[in-house]
């Protein structure tokens, strides 16, 4: 893939050899954060943490209560993986001017509330502490950035789009259920794109959508709780059959989500910084496991949000959005006994419509990048399968089976492009 966006622009390394890339720095991204705030900017930074901070919270909230978690022990574990999500992003976006979004892993999460069925939550943070640490030293050992550097990027491109393709998807599905409240976003979308470029499509159909569902009266009762969240330390029993059983493929888990939020700010044209934010997923994932937090690490759907052109036309300004998005992940995890009450009255049919909405851009250029360069083609197509399938296997999510199908398949069938591959 051409790497011919700046310097400047995409951040990164300009020392490869670096174990930890450098990036323009804090100074430069605080300096050029005013010109960067723009509707564009602020806008995808809101609908990414709309998306981040309604379904995904809920996972963990009913996840919580199934597993018979106090009110204390589930707040604390919404509080903390929000709190430290959105330190990510302020961390990482400032200090590497791009679009790196942090929140927490979702299939992570479906991971966790499935194994909370079979072992207490101290021996659940046991698990959690054995996976952030297999990141922390997968990053610390430099073999992530050999592994991207590997992996063919038509490969990648495929698994990012069908990773992603079913939150298009859910557009449909939405529309089944409330083909009014669904119909006014797309037709927002539709208005904003064609009449008014400067604002970015997803505004008007989360503006058009708020609109509809007051008219339908679509908002659902909630139950607010004033009080503000504060994290509760859980303690820790060190099991070894649920750290193996559990912590083991967490880990995998937790990469493959930072793989695809690598693949697509490769696919936007930037250059991620693979080694630190292996290393930050881990440093903070062992953070937020003694309070009962699952793992902290980079969002794929909301990276894909914040770094589209939906966030604007300028790739050095994009990462205001993740800016944006962070400190809305860092409020609602101080007031979420509030917010969480908010989350549930918002009609989840309108936060798939304008997510899948947020995704049609980063969806073109993953497919292009798949199909149009002419090698990997038959392993593009079976990692797209694969991703698309959504299956989960070991407890492991499809972008790792989809990259290891798609990279087997190639491997035996399209050999040859690996050699001309490593002949440029």
């Amino acid at each position: 893939m051409s790497q011919n966006v700046e310097d400047h622009q995409i951040g990164g390394s300009d020392k490869p050899e670096r174990l930890i890339e450098r990036g323009p720095g804090y100074r430069a991204g605080l300096r050029g954060l005013p010109r960067s705030l723009d509707i564009s900017t602020i806008g995808a930074g809101v609908v990414a943490a709309v998306f981040g901070c309604t379904g995904p919270a809920l996972i963990v909230v009913n996840g919580a209560t199934d597993a018979g978690l106090t009110t204390a022990q589930t707040v604390s574990w919404v509080s903390t993986v929000y709190l430290v999500g959105g330190f990510i992003s302020l961390v990482m976006a400032l200090y590497y001017k791009q679009p790196i979004v942090g929140a927490w892993s979702i299939p992570a999460a479906a991971l966790a509330v499935s194994s909370l069925a079979d072992h207490s939550l101290p021996e659940m943070v046991g698990a959690y502490l054995t996976a952030s640490v297999l990141v922390l030293l997968l990053g610390l050992s430099g073999f992530v950035r050999t592994l991207v550097r590997w992996l063919p990027m038509p490969i990648l491109m495929a698994m990012i789009g069908g990773v992603l393709f079913k939150y298009a998807l859910n557009i449909i599905g939405a529309a089944e259920t409330r083909p009014f409240l669904v119909g006014a976003a797309v037709v927002g979308f539709l208005l904003l794109s064609r009449f008014v470029k400067a604002v970015p499509g997803v505004i008007g159909a989360l503006a058009f959508g708020i609109v509809a569902a007051v008219l339908t009266n679509s908002f659902a009762s909630a139950q607010i709780d004033a009080d503000l969240a504060l994290p509760t330390w859980v303690g820790v029993d060190f099991n070894p059959l649920t750290m193996l059983g559990v912590g083991i493929p967490l880990a995998l888990v937790i990469q493959a989500e930072n793989i695809q939020s690598m693949g697509v700010l490769i696919a936007e044209k930037y250059r991620p910084p693979v080694n630190n934010i292996t290393v930050v997923s881990g440093a903070a994932s062992l953070l937020v496991s003694g309070f009962g937090g699952h793992n902290a690490s980079i969002a794929g759907p909301m990276t894909a949000i914040c770094g589209s052109d939906q966030a604007g036309s300028h790739h050095s300004r994009r990462y205001a959005a993740a800016v944006v998005n962070g400190v809305i992940f860092v409020l609602f995890g101080f007031f979420a006994s509030i917010a969480v009450g908010l989350v549930i009255a918002l009609p989840s049919e309108l936060i798939s419509t304008v997510a899948g909405l947020a995704m049609f851009g980063v969806l073109i250029i993953a497919f292009r990048g798949a199909f149009t360069e002419g090698r990997y083609k038959l392993g593009a197509l079976i990692a797209l399968v694969v991703a698309m399938g959504d299956v989960t296997i070991l407890g492991i999510s499809s972008p790792f089976w989809a990259l290891l199908a798609g990279v087997g398949t190639s491997l035996v069938l399209e050999f040859d492009d690996f050699k001309e591959g490593s002949r440029n």
